[in-house]
Order: C-alpha cells, then structure tokens, then sequence
C-alpha cells in the first residue's frame, strides 16, 4: 500500500510542477501583452506630437488606439497579478504534495527493509544478537 501511496504521490507532484509550469507562462506572457501594450502607446503618443504625423488630420484615431494600448496594457496587468497570485498558490501546493511524497518513499523504503529483515530472520540467515 505504502509503495502505491507513494507512486499516486509521485505522479501528483509531476502535476503540480506542471501546472506550476502553466501559470509561470501564462503569467509571463501577460507581462509580454503587457509591455508591448504599453510600448504602442507610448510610440502612439510620441508620434502625435510630431509635426509631420497624421495626428492632425484623424486625432480621434490616435486617441482611440492610444486608449485601447492603455486598456490592455492595464488588463494585462490585472490578468498577470491574479495569474500571480495561481503561481503562488500552485507552487505551495507543489510543495505540499512534494514533501508528503518524501515522507511516503521514507515510510515505504522504511517498511521494505523491515519486511527484508524479517524474511532474513526467519530463514534463520541471522541469529538475533543477545
């Protein structure tokens, strides 16, 4: 049971690392949508203070698409903080089920070598010290 226990553990851990894995991706691709957002709007608002930008004819346009980089820039952000806060709670989790896992191969590796022993013993391999 105890050798199972701790295979049903082992399989468990792989999947927490791995969902560990997911909202570290997840997490970094919105900081990405995040800068890149926040780069657009900022290239955006430099090129409608130049004098031979179009920024003048369509101000609207500009504004808008500036706008919208801000809303996702910030949507974004919002999204990688919650994503954040997954990460966290999936790497306590990992390592939960990581140290549930250690104690479970100690315990089985511990009855292993007693049932060892106890097989030794009554072949009469060894003689019980006095």
């Amino acid at each position: 049971m105890s050798d199972e226990h701790a295979r049903r553990l082992a399989k468990l851990v792989k999947l927490q690392n791995q969902l560990k894995a997911l909202h570290e991706n997840r997490r970094a691709a919105l900081l990405a949508k995040a800068g890149a957002a926040g780069r657009e709007a900022e290239e955006l608002a430099a090129k409608f203070d130049e004098a031979d930008s179009l920024s003048a004819l369509f101000p609207e346009i500009y504004h808008k698409r500036i706008s919208d980089a801000v809303i996702v820039r910030d949507a974004s952000l919002d999204a990688a903080g919650a994503e954040a806060e997954r990460l966290t709670t999936a790497t306590l989790r990992a390592r939960i089920v990581e140290e549930a896992h250690r104690l479970a191969s100690r315990h089985a590796d511990r009855q292993s070598g007693e049932r060892d022993l106890l097989d030794l013993l009554d072949r009469g391999g060894a003689k019980p010290a006095k």
